[in-house]
C-alpha cells in the first residue's frame, strides 16, 4: 500500500488527503482482518484440511482484491481491506502448517525457507510494479497494482487441488489408505512398504494415540495439561512479536527516508529502496542452505546478533554530528548498513518464527497453534506501527539502537526458551515438550536422562483422556496396524534410539 497512499487519484477520491490517521487506518485494519482469518482458519483447517482451508482463503482474498482495485470511496476500500486481510490470515495460517507435515523433518527447514523466498520475490514484484505505477496518472496508478493480486491468488486457488493433502491430518481423520498412499509418494517413490514410509506412518498413528482427544478450543490451549500445549502457545507468539520488535517493519517503512538523509533525491530513494528489496529476496536463499543443517536456535542466535549491531552501527552513521562530519560518507554507510540488517534478517529471522510454531504443537492443534503465531504476527505489527513514529519524532536515530539492544536482548530469551526442533519429526515434539521445566538445557538433560518415563508420561495422558471421551480420533485405541507390526513400536523406538 505504500505507493498506492502517495497517489494523488487514490488520496482524492478516498477524502484522505488530509487525514494521515484515516490513511493509516485503512491501512491497518488490513490486519485486524489477518488475525481474524488466521483464527477461523485455524479451526476450519482441522476440520476440512489443509488443502481446502487455502481454497477457501485464497476465495476470500480474491473476493477482498477484486472489492479494493474497484473501490469508490473510503468505507468500500476498508471492508475490501479487512476481507483480503481475512483470507491472507487463512494462508498465513495454514500454509506453513501444510508444508510442515508433508515434508521431511530434515528437510523441513529448506521448504518452508523455500516458501519465504517465493514470499519475498513477490513482495519485490509488487515493489517494481507500484514503481512503475508511479509514472502514469489516474486510476490505473492505484487500481492495477491492487487488481495485479488476483492473478497468483487465482492460481493458488485452482492448482492447489492437485497437491497432495496432509497425511497426517488424513490419518487423523481416520482415512489410512490415503495417508499411506501421499507418504508413499513423498517418501517411498510409490513404495508402500518402503522403511521410511513405515516408519513415519507408524509415529504419527502412534502420535494421535498419544494426544489428547476431544474438542480443543483455542482459550482450552492455555490450560495446563501434561502436553504442555499452553508453553508452546506463549513461546510461537512471543517469538512472532519478538520478530517484529527486532525492526524489519522499521527498516522496511522508513529505508527510504534513511536514504535520503543519505543525500540521495527521492527518486533514487525509491530505486535503492528495490534494489535492497532484491538483495532481501536474495539473502533468503542462505535459510534454505543453512536451517537444518545448523538449527533454528543457531540461526536466531547470530541473526539477532548481525541484526543488533547492524542497527546500532546504522544509529551512530546517520546521528547528525556525524552527517555534519561528512554527510555523503556518513550517509552512504548508513545506506550500507540497512542493507546488511535486511539481509541478515532474510537469512534467519524471516523465516524461523513462521517455521517454529508449526513444528512445535501437537497434530490435534497443529492448525490452531499456526493461527496463534499469526496473531502474535499482527500483534507485534500493531505494536510496531503505533510506536514507531512517535519514537523517531522523540528518538530520532536513536530510534534503530532502540532497536538493536531489542535484537540482542532476543538471544538470551531464545537460548533459555525455545528448545531446538531441527531434524526432529513433528511427532517427536510431543516428547520433548512433556518435560516439567520451560527451560530448554533442564529440558535436554531431562530429555536424555528419562526419555522412556516422558514416553509413558504422555501415554498416561492419552489413556486418561480415553477415559474422559471414551474414544479417539482417527485411529482405534490400542489397535495395531500392519505397518506396526513389521516396525516396531514407532514413535516409542524413534525416540529411545535417538
Amino acid at each position: 500500500m505504500s505507493d498506492v497512499n502517495i497517489a494523488p487519484d487514490y488520496l482524492a477520491l478516498m477524502g484522505l488527503e488530509n487525514n494521515p490517521a484515516l490513511l493509516g487506518g485503512v491501512v491497518a485494519v488490513y490486519y485486524a482482518g489477518c488475525l481474524i482469518g488466521a483464527l477461523i482458519g485455524g479451526w476450519i483447517g482441522d476440520r476440512i484440511g489443509r488443502i481446502r482451508t487455502v481454497v477457501v482463503g485464497s476465495a476470500i482474498a480474491v473476493i477482498g482484491a477484486a472489492l479494493q482495485c474497484s473501490a469508490q470511496n473510503v468505507a468500500w476500500m476498508i471492508c475490501a481491506r479487512i476481507i483480503t486481510g481475512v483470507g491472507t490470515g487463512h494462508l498465513n495460517a495454514i500454509v506453513p502448517v501444510w508444508s510442515a507435515e508433508t515434508s521431511h523433518h530434515k528437510s523441513r527447514g529448506m521448504f518452508i525457507a523455500i516458501e519465504f523466498t517465493l514470499n519475498i520475490f513477490g513482495v519485490v514484484i509488487a515493489y517494481w510494479l507500484g514503481y512503475g505505477m508511479s509514472y502514469t496518472e489516474g486510476g490505473i496508478r492505484w487500481r492495477f497494482p491492487l487488481g495485479f493480486q488476483l492473478l497468483p491468488l487465482v492460481i493458488l486457488m485452482v492448482i492447489i487441488n492437485w497437491f497432495p493433502e496432509s497425511p497426517r491430518w488424513l490419518l487423523r481423520m481416520g482415512r489410512k489408505e490415503e495417508a499411506l498412499e501421499i507418504l508413499a509418494a513423498l517418501r517411498g517413490d510409490g513404495d508402500p512398504d518402503h522403511p521410511e514410509v513405515q516408519r513415519e506412518y507408524n509415529d504419527i498413528i502412534e502420535a494421535i494415540e498419544i494426544e489428547h482427544e476431544g474438542e480443543i478450543g483455542y482459550l482450552d490451549m492455555f490450560k495446563k495439561d501434561p502436553l504442555n500445549i499452553a508453553r508452546r502457545v506463549h513461546l510461537s507468539v512471543w517469538l512472532q512479536i519478538i520478530q517484529e520488535l527486532t525492526g524489519i517493519g522499521v527498516v522496511t517503512v522508513y529505508a527510504p527516508q534513511c536514504f535520503q538523509k543519505a543525500g540521495f533525491s527521492s527518486q533514487t530513494s525509491q530505486l535503492i529502496a528495490g534494489i535492497n528489496n532484491i538483495t532481501y529476496m536474495l539473502s533468503t536463499i542462505v535459510a534454505i542452505l543453512t536451517l537444518d543443517r545448523f538449527g533454528r536456535r543457531f540461526s536466531l542466535f547470530w541473526g539477532a546478533a548481525a541484526q543488533g549491531l547492524s542497527l546500532v552501527l546504522l544509529a551512530v552513521m546517520v546521528h547528525p554530528s556525524m552527517l555534519a562530519q561528512n554527510h555523503s560518507a556518513f550517509g552512504i554507510a548508513g545506506t550500507v548498513f540497512i542493507f546488511l540488517y535486511t539481509a541478515f534478517f532474510g537469512m534467519t529471522w524471516l523465516t524461523v518464527p513462521w517455521l517454529y510454531p508449526v513444528e512445535i504443537y501437537p497434530l490435534k492443534v497443529r492448525a490452531k497453534g499456526g493461527a496463534w503465531s499469526v496473531v502474535g504476527w499482527s500483534i507485534g505489527n500493531a505494536l510496531v506501527a503505533e510506536i514507531t513514529p512517535p519514537l523517531l519524532a522523540a528518538w530520532d536515530n536513536y530510534t534503530f539502537l532502540f532497536f538493536g539492544l531489542i535484537n540482542f536482548a532476543a538471544i538470551p530469551i531464545v537460548w533459555a526458551l525455545y528448545p531446538e526442533t531441527a531434524n526432529r519429526t513433528l511427532e517427536e515434539m510431543d516428547i520433548v515438550f512433556a518435560t516439567e521445566t520451560p527451560f530448554v538445557w533442564k529440558a535436554e538433560k531431562e530429555l536424555r536422562e528419562n526419555k522412556t518415563a516422558l514416553i509413558e508420561k504422555a501415554k498416561d495422558a492419552k489413556e486418561r483422556d480415553q477415559e474422559k471421551h471414551g474414544r479417539s480420533v482417527g485411529v482405534e485405541p490400542g489397535s495395531t496396524t500392519d505397518v506396526e507390526k513389521q516396525n516396531g513400536n514407532g514413535l516409542t523406538d524413534h525416540i529411545e534410539n535417538a
